[in-house]
């Protein structure tokens, strides 16, 4: 899977609210109301990365979950890493 160029990346995040380009990824704070919530939204999400066979860093902090993705195999940030964001953020809103 070709890697998107800076401008693509650029643009598919103006697409997607409150993502970043963080170094070769792109990442995303979401803020819960409780540990609980935060668990249950990382339980959700994880669907959703097995059907897409493309798995993301998530690191959590009490209330807080942040998502990384890059596509490790082609070294940064593919259309593979946007569409499983919007399919993370359509998870969010359900």
């Amino acid at each position: 899977m070709p890697l998107l160029s800076k401008s693509q990346i650029e643009e598919q995040l103006s697409r997607l609210p409150d993502w970043y380009q963080h170094g070769g990824a792109i990442q995303k704070k979401y803020t819960f109301g409780s540990f609980l919530e935060a668990i249950a939204f990382i339980n959700a999400i994880v669907p959703l990365a097995e059907a897409a066979d493309h798995h993301p860093e998530i690191h959590t902090v009490y209330n807080s979950v942040t998502i990384t993705l890059a596509t490790h195999d082609a070294g940064g940030i593919t259309e593979k890493d946007v569409a499983l964001a919007q399919r993370i953020d359509e998870q969010k809103r359900s």
